[in-house]
């Protein structure tokens, strides 16, 4: 059986544990969910929280994206969503403790550009007008290169903003064309060095691979012009392909490169950008050497819940915004994704969520060591604890263990190099809950 055969299979990416198919009902109530949010908060030695803050209009669909999103050209419907999130964090000012600071913002999306430089200014001086940006704190955006404009760019770093997220995807037009996301070389050089010109320190490039008529010919090249402009960090993910979700992505089916060919795809770009000065972070995230990523994965400071891989770790994360999702690190909870029924339910209630999960001690301690293999690709326990667990985790990685992927001694774990492509895997050994109900129906994507 070949590598692919084995570990080509759908699996979760781990931005969280227990991931969100396995929440189990009821959710925290709302004296629950405050309680969580405020003993988390307290807990660390100065109040800090990040923010991801949802944005989900986009004015044109593209079709390889699995975001929540809303397709609209009509932008009069930024303002009644941007009140809808200043009554979500206004009901959040009321029992976060006064001396809280903004230890991260990413505004993400859907496209977080659509909105008006206006009327996003509006909202984030409105967010920090009670909470202020730690000095260390870490603000970034999502940038779609079509309608990001230099405008965008300055009032956003005049705030605080330093680092911002293209969406690139691939460089090649017929690529484009198939995912409906066309933006030829120059439009994202332009704004690459007009960010430069402004003042941003990081910048992050979206790649993907294993998305319809791709070859190692495009790949090659999508790296060969991403060196040229030199992105601080990038993305290197692997295509979603979920049309069981998002429909539109069955237009190009048989034009996706098989299991084979997609791995390819990742070697040889994994190689290309090693080749030129980027470094391998975790899974699909690459660095350069002078970024802040790299050093937090140098001194172990590298994070990972439901915005990826982050540099500024706090226990309390809060989500605004249609569909977006809290993290108390003892409870999440998942905003109603509609966007209508979110804003209706700003009215109405505190904290417009529908669904989410309390942790057990079991799923802390679970999150604890997947998310340390996911940072630092090792892990360690103590003999005596949860000996039936380890014994079950090291029969159900006895395969990554026979392919040299994973040292497993005594009671410490550690990932190889070759390993690394294969780390989805290899935390779903550690993920108790997927192997106590597997799926009836597919719910990831597949792992490579």
């Amino acid at each position: 059986m070949s590598l692919l055969e084995k570990y080509a299979v759908p699996g979760p990416r781990y931005t969280s544990y227990p991931t969100v198919p396995y929440w189990e009902d009821p959710a925290p109530d709302p004296g629950e969910w405050i309680q969580a949010v405020q003993s988390t908060v307290t807990e660390e030695a100065a109040p800090r929280v990040s923010l991801y803050i949802h944005l989900p209009y986009c004015e044109k669909l593209c079709t390889f994206c699995g975001c929540n999103t809303r397709i609209t050209v009509r932008h009069e419907v930024e303002e009644p969503y941007i009140e809808a999130l200043l009554r979500e964090w206004a009901s959040y000012q009321k029992i976060l403790p006064a001396e809280t600071e903004i230890a991260e913002i990413h505004l993400g999306g859907g496209t977080p550009t659509f909105f008006s430089p206006t009327n996003l200014k509006y909202l984030l001086k409105k967010l920090l007008a009670s909470f202020p940006p730690a000095q260390t704190a870490e603000l970034s955006f999502e940038a779609n290169p079509n309608t990001t404009t230099s405008e965008h760019m300055q009032v956003l770093y005049d705030i605080g903003f330093r680092r911002l997220s293209f969406g690139v995807q691939d460089f090649d037009p017929n690529v484009q064309a198939l995912i409906h996301r066309v933006q030829p070389f120059e439009t994202v050089e332009r704004v690459v060095k007009k960010a430069r010109e402004i003042g941003y320190t990081s910048i992050n490039f979206d790649l993907i691979y294993g998305l319809p008529a791709q070859s190692v010919d495009t790949i090659l090249d999508t790296i060969a012009k991403t060196a040229r402009l030199q992105p601080d960090r990038l993305a290197f993910y692997s295509y979603a392909h979920i049309p069981w979700l998002k429909p539109a992505q069955r237009m190009y089916e048989d034009q996706l490169p098989s299991e084979d060919e997609k791995f390819q795809f990742y070697q040889v770009g994994k190689f290309a950008l090693e080749d030129a000065g980027y470094v391998d972070i975790g899974m699909d995230h690459f660095s350069l050497p002078s970024d802040t990523l790299f050093q937090a994965a140098q001194n172990g400071r590298l994070h990972r819940n439901f915005m990826g891989y982050n540099t500024t770790p706090t226990a309390l994360l809060i989500g605004l915004g249609a569909s977006a999702i809290s993290d108390a690190w003892t409870a999440f909870v998942q905003n109603i994704k509609s966007v209508e029924e979110y804003i209706e339910a700003t009215h109405t209630t505190s904290f417009p969520y529908y669904r989410g999960h309390k942790l057990t001690a079991q799923d802390e301690y679970i999150r604890r060591h997947i998310l340390n293999l996911m940072c630092k690709f090792s892990t360690r326990w103590e003999e005596e604890e949860y000996p039936e667990y380890w014994s079950q985790v090291h029969r159900r990685m006895s395969s990554v263990i026979e392919d040299g992927f994973v040292e497993w001694s005594g009671q410490h774990i550690s990932v190889s190099e070759g390993g690394r492509a294969f780390i989805r895997n290899i935390c779903m050994a550690l993920d108790a809950r997927m192997w106590a109900r597997r799926p009836e129906t597919q719910l990831f994507s597949s792992t490579v």
